[in-house]
Parts: structure tokens; sequence; C-alpha cells
């Protein structure tokens, strides 16, 4: 998947997020980068999961990513 794509759906707006992926979903995606950060053989696979999973974190914590 493209760098550009990821940063669009990882870093778009609030209104966008909630209509990409739901709280639970998102919820669902860090367990399964997490996992992915644990098994991972590659380095860059490893680094790229966990700052993808830092990433949704701080949005699922943000007030919008709460919003009905």
């Amino acid at each position: 998947m493209d760098e550009d794509f990821l940063n669009v759906l990882i870093d778009a707006t609030a209104d966008t997020r909630v209509k990409l992926v739901t709280a639970d979903e998102a919820r669902a995606i860090m367990v399964l980068l997490g996992a992915l950060e644990d098994c991972a053989g590659s380095r860059d696979v490893r680094l790229a999961a966990t700052e993808m999973r830092s990433r949704l974190g701080s949005r699922l914590a943000s007030p919008a990513a709460t919003r009905p």
C-alpha cells in the first residue's frame, strides 16, 4: 500500500475518519497491529506497525473519534 494513501487514511479529518472505521473497528486494528509488531520478522514492518498503531491510538484518544 502506498505510504501517501496510508497517511490519508490515518491523518484524515475527524469527519472522514469516522466514516472510514468505527471506534470498535479501530480498536480491533490496534490489536492486529500489536500482533504484527510482536511477530513480524522484518524490522521495517515492525516499525511501520508501531507507527500506525501510535497514530491510530492518538486518534482514538481524541474527542472527535468518539463522536456518534
